[in-house]
């Protein structure tokens, strides 16, 4: 398996257990907190989706997907008390932009040359990815820093195991 390969994979297993764990998840359900002190599941995809096109500008730019005016900020670290459905997005629309997120970090990764995965990521990444190739890395995975918040909110919910 070579390197683009191995990243694909961990995306699309990355992908594959974080919508697992909230595609039965109705609209209201998603404004759901794991606890006291954490960041309700809508939250948390915008800001994985938020993240993903930042990193993924940082190192190809124009290959991100065109979020909407406002997205950003409504799953900014200045946003995590709002509780409110309006300001979120709704399910279909969290899974329609991780599927063209997807698609986006796939045609970037093709676009790039071993070369150029092995280049120095962006200097404000270089603490925790130090080439191109690991900010591809985080991008796949990132999600499954988030996944372990879902499981709670399902229990609470009485959701089935998915997983």
């Amino acid at each position: 398996m070579h390197g683009k390969d191995a990243i694909r994979s961990a995306y699309q297993l990355s992908r594959m257990v974080t919508t697992s764990y909230f595609s039965d998840l109705t609209d209201q359900e998603l404004l759901t907190r794991p606890g006291k002190g954490c960041n309700h599941v809508a939250w948390q995809l915008g800001h994985l989706i938020s993240s993903e096109c930042g990193l993924l500008n940082s190192v190809a730019p124009g290959f991100a997907v065109e979020l909407p005016e406002g997205f950003a900020e409504k799953h900014s670290k200045e946003n995590t008390a709002s509780d409110d459905p309006a300001e979120f997005a709704t399910k279909d629309e969290y899974l329609a932009y991780f599927e063209k997120l997807q698609e986006a970090a796939f045609k970037a990764l093709d676009a790039l040359s071993d070369e150029d995965l092995a280049k120095e990521a962006p200097e404000h990444l270089q603490q925790i990815c130090p080439n191109v190739g690991t900010v591809f890395i985080l991008i796949a995975t990132h999600p499954m820093m988030h996944a372990g918040q879902f499981v709670p909110v399902r229990r609470s919910l009485d959701k089935p195991v998915v997983i």
